[in-house]
């Protein structure tokens, strides 16, 4: 119930809100003076009002706002996000915290306002102060995407503010976020692909797991933690499919963990060509012959899903047969490529040019989809645009090969 005091011409209004995530109570004050000519009756009538309307919006929406956003985000990220958000991501969250704590972790959650959070985003964006950077070989602006990353994170504590009814808005809804400057997909041409294929399969027998790894990523368009989440007990040799169900990751506070898919639809099954079947086969025969030779440094069981321990039966490993560093992939192909004198490419691009290849192959948009293992077809299409265009464009040139164009004569016109 609040409490009324008279102070002066004036009466403090304080209502008790519970407390705060480091146990002191929280309290909000509320200073009403009377109008002028106003008799004592109409005052008291009046202040008892604005109590009960003042007590009212605080049980609303402002229950624990005066507690500082850096000790609120803080308990979120400890007690309720490990319960609700993926390893990977609650490990961004907590590599933005770090800046956005320098910008507003002060300042309490119901003081904070979008003009607060537009400072922010401009600050990030510019090239001269780049948002307080905390990368350590990096200078200048952030990008567009990265900017979003960090306020994605500050919107998604205030939006579990206001069910727990601590804030009754939501201060990030109301900025402008910079808009992603169009970028062409770097990708392999064909010929490239064909040529670095060609390379990898000459690659000594001591890299043939990557030499694998690299022509799954090619013919199959897998993310890399779905290709280091592969386990032989995932791929039927006798129909020549090969399914994903988990996904191998890392952060600097769980190491090298797994975790399950992005999305519902990315535990997907895909068959491929016999050729390459024939390649996971030799691999297979490869990998025993690896693990009779290490012998008892073999390590037979590994961290699964929840961390329970499971039987290791990874196709991509160390040398002891524990699950491969995320960067390891990378590094090679960086150092296969300047030996080979090819033009390096992300490992990402791999996927971008399997994309490519479906959309030029004429695969509809829904095939695309499911063998990416995107949310949506809208996803895709979003993603692909220039593709699908170039493709429909090529179609059309198709139409008008096959049936030709006339020469309408002067007397018809």
């Amino acid at each position: 119930m609040a409490n009324i005091k008279k102070r002066g011409n004036a009466y403090l209004i304080t209502v008790s809100c519970g407390y705060a995530v480091d146990g002191k109570q929280v309290k909000q004050f509320l200073t009403w003076r009377p109008e002028e000519g106003m008799t004592k009756k109409q005052i008291e009538k009046e202040v008892n009002r604005q109590a009960v309307l003042f007590e009212e919006s605080c049980k609303q929406g402002q229950i624990t706002a005066a507690v500082k956003f850096q000790d609120y985000a803080t308990d979120y990220l400890t007690n309720v996000a490990p319960k609700t958000l993926k390893a990977g991501t609650l490990a961004n969250y907590k590599n933005y915290s770090k800046r956005v704590f320098l910008e507003i972790g002060h300042m309490r959650m119901d003081k904070v306002t979008p003009r607060h959070i537009q400072k922010f985003i401009n600050g990030m964006g510019s090239e001269e102060s780049g948002g307080v950077r905390l990368d350590k070989y990096r200078k200048g602006a952030l990008s567009a995407k990265t900017i979003k990353n960090h306020i994605a994170f500050v919107s998604s504590i205030y939006e579990y503010a206001i069910k727990m009814q601590v804030v009754s808005a939501n201060p990030c809804r109301a900025v402008m976020l910079p808009k992603n400057k169009a970028q062409e997909l770097e990708i392999y041409s064909i010929e490239e692909t064909i040529n670095v294929l060609s390379l990898l399969y000459q690659e000594d027998k001591k890299n043939f797991h990557f030499v694998v790894y690299f022509m799954l990523a090619i013919y199959t368009g897998f993310r890399r933690g779905e290709l280091l989440g592969l386990e032989f007990k995932d791929i039927d040799f006798n129909r020549e499919i090969i399914s994903l169900n988990r996904n191998s990751l890392y952060t600097t506070e769980r190491g090298i963990f797994t975790d399950s898919l992005k999305t519902r639809t990315s535990y997907r099954t895909l068959k491929l060509p016999k050729e390459v079947m024939a390649v996971l086969e030799m691999y297979k025969a490869h990998q025993a012959e690896q693990i009779e030779k290490v012998g008892s440094k073999w390590v037979e069981q590994i961290k699964g899903l929840n961390d329970k321990m499971v039987d290791n039966d990874r196709l991509f490993t160390k040398w002891d047969g524990s699950p491969m560093f995320p960067n390891s992939p990378s590094l090679f192909f960086e150092r296969f490529c300047k030996r080979k004198g090819l033009t390096y490419r992300k490992g990402h691009s791999l996927r971008h040019l399997n994309a490519s290849i479906q959309i030029f192959a004429g695969t509809d948009v829904k095939t695309v989809q499911m063998n990416l293992g995107h949310s949506t077809p809208g996803t895709t299409l979003n993603m692909y645009t220039h593709e699908f265009q170039a493709a429909q464009a090529a179609s059309m040139d198709k139409v008008v090969g096959v049936l030709g164009v006339p020469k309408i004569s002067n007397q018809a016109v």
